[in-house]
């Protein structure tokens, strides 16, 4: 403890033992609750005018920095999302909401996917997108659009969606999603990639194919 509040205090109490000498019982306890009182309300004021001490952590916990960098492309769908999630940002657990940026080479492509928890919604900053999403069943119904720079388009939860850069230079995107942890789906990784291996007569009477198409196609994912 400093020093000088030591002396403080030793004054104070060598004071109230003299007061309380000359009073009665029910006097003495009013003029010490009054005084402790009047510590705490001081003390309380010092805490709120000096403000909380500075957290790293929880800075960390509501900060992500890093989605004006393009991301890498060089894949077979030259294409990249950058993802913001509660992976990312901790405190952006139970709020409901994140997002991505997606780097699109010529003629690249988000390919078919779904996110089973969250809406999307998209927004062109550079480049031509044609985007869409297809309804459920039995109308499965394609809802498409040609996007440019400026553009937004939404896509419903749990409804395949896709984008394609149809331009013939790099194209980027923004997007929300209206979960911390939407989930993805994607189509042909799911069917014809899953581990174990769908088998491939479920696939030959479910796609029509040749069941060396199905074998194939399993085999590339």
């Amino acid at each position: 403890m400093n020093p000088r509040m030591l002396v403080f205090l030793y004054i104070v109490t060598n004071d109230l033992i003299t007061i309380f000498t000359t009073l009665s019982i029910d006097d003495g306890l009013m003029i010490l609750m009054t005084f402790l009182f009047s510590l705490l309300c001081s003390f309380c004021e010092r805490k709120v005018l000096q403000g909380p001490k500075p957290d790293r952590g929880l800075r960390i916990d509501f900060f992500f920095s890093g989605l004006d960098k393009s991301g890498n492309t060089s894949n077979p769908v030259a294409s990249n999302v950058t993802t913001v999630n509660v992976e990312q940002i901790k405190g952006l657990n139970t709020l409901g909401i994140s997002m991505v940026r997606i780097d699109y080479e010529p003629y690249g492509e988000n390919p078919p996917h779904t996110h089973p928890r969250a809406t999307e919604i998209l927004t062109v900053l550079e480049g031509t997108l044609y985007v869409g999403f297809v309804t459920s069943n039995p109308e499965n119904r394609l809802i498409s659009k040609v996007l440019y720079k400026g553009d937004v388009f939404v896509f419903p939860i749990g409804l395949i969606h896709f984008q394609f850069n149809v331009g013939k230079t790099n194209a980027v995107a923004i997007a929300g999603l209206s979960s911390q942890n939407p989930g993805v789906i994607t189509i042909e990784n799911a069917v014809f990639g899953s581990d174990p291996s769908i088998n491939a007569d479920v696939l030959t009477r479910a796609f029509q194919l040749d069941k060396n198409v199905v074998n194939y196609l399993q085999s590339r994912f």
